[in-house]
Formats: C-alpha cells, sequence, structure tokens
C-alpha cells in the first residue's frame, strides 16, 4: 500500500510538472497557486507565446551590479540574469484571476526572486511554499516577506517526482 502524500508534497509535486513545460536552458521553473486545498492556476518560465525561447534563440543575458553589506563592508556584486524569460511567478500572476490571489498559497520549485517576490508580495497571497533556494536574493525576499507577513517556507527535505528535477545550470545560484 502506498503512502498518501501530504498536501505540501502534493502541491509541490504540481509545481514540479509544470516545470517540464519550459524550455529555458538555464533553469526549469514552475508555480501554482492554491486555495485551501483547491488547485486555481500552473505556470512555468518561457518567452512570451509566439516568440522564440532560449533553447530556439539563445539566452538574452544581461550584467547587473549591486550594492550589498556585506559583514559590515560595502560590496558590488555581479548579477547576470535572462530577459528573454517571463519568470513562473509572473506568468502566475498573468493567468490568474486576482480575486482568487487573494488569501491564497503559491507553491514554486524555486525560491523567488527579488522581483517576483515583489509581485507576490502586492498580489494578496498569504504563503509562498518553495523547494530550492535561490541564493542570490535570499536575504532580501526572506526580509520582504516577514515584513508583509506572509508566510514564508522552504520544504528542504523535500523530493521531486522522477524526471522533473532539470540541474541548475546558473552557476551563481
Amino acid at each position: 500500500m502506498t503512502t498518501r502524500k501530504d498536501w505540501d508534497t502534493y502541491f509541490l509535486d504540481m509545481a514540479y510538472m509544470a516545470s517540464t513545460r519550459s524550455r529555458c536552458t538555464r533553469r526549469h521553473v514552475g508555480a501554482v497557486l492554491v486555495q485551501g486545498k483547491k488547485l486555481l492556476g500552473a505556470a512555468y518560465n518561457g518567452a512570451p507565446m509566439g516568440v522564440p525561447d532560449c533553447s530556439e534563440a539563445g539566452c538574452m543575458l544581461v550584467e547587473e551590479y549591486e550594492l550589498q553589506n556585506l559583514e559590515g563592508a560595502e560590496q558590488v556584486i555581479k548579477k547576470q540574469r535572462c530577459i528573454r524569460t517571463i519568470h513562473a511567478e509572473q506568468n502566475l500572476l498573468l493567468f490568474t484571476d486576482p480575486k482568487d490571489r487573494e488569501n491564497s498559497a503559491v507553491y514554486v520549485t524555486d525560491q523567488p526572486c527579488w522581483t517576483c517576490s515583489n509581485m507576490l508580495a502586492n498580489s494578496g497571497v498569504t504563503e509562498i511554499v518553495y523547494h530550492r533556494p535561490y541564493n542570490k536574493d535570499s536575504t532580501k525576499v526572506t526580509a520582504l516577506m516577514e515584513q508583509k507577513g506572509i508566510i514564508f517556507r522552504r520544504l528542504e527535505t523535500y523530493t521531486p517526482p522522477p524526471g522533473t528535477s532539470e540541474p541548475i545550470k546558473d552557476p551563481l545560484v
């Protein structure tokens, strides 16, 4: 007899299944919107509809610099990101009803970046559950979620369904 999955595992499995639709060459990310125990939407990262994606046209990388205070000293941190891809969380917000987001949870394969965190913080969701950390923005994102009172938690012991977890090709993560 197989053991019944808990709700966190069930919904994070769905986020990983959504991520299998991504054609990004660097990272496959999936997200689902849940209210109570009801799935309201699913999304993944990729280029806008009808536009060549990274697997067809290559990544459109830009470099950014950020001033961070590390151990009392300001340091310039170089970041690289693809601007061809719409993030899974952004697609989820684009394709779900704003009233459905009120008091809902988002399950996402990866910790949201700063931009997605800002958007989620303003969307009405009250909880974000993720699996893989995203170290580039982790400190800022965690502080934002605390300020907004959004439950923000990582499922560290979670294991994705077989065949859904692509290797991350971003060395800065």
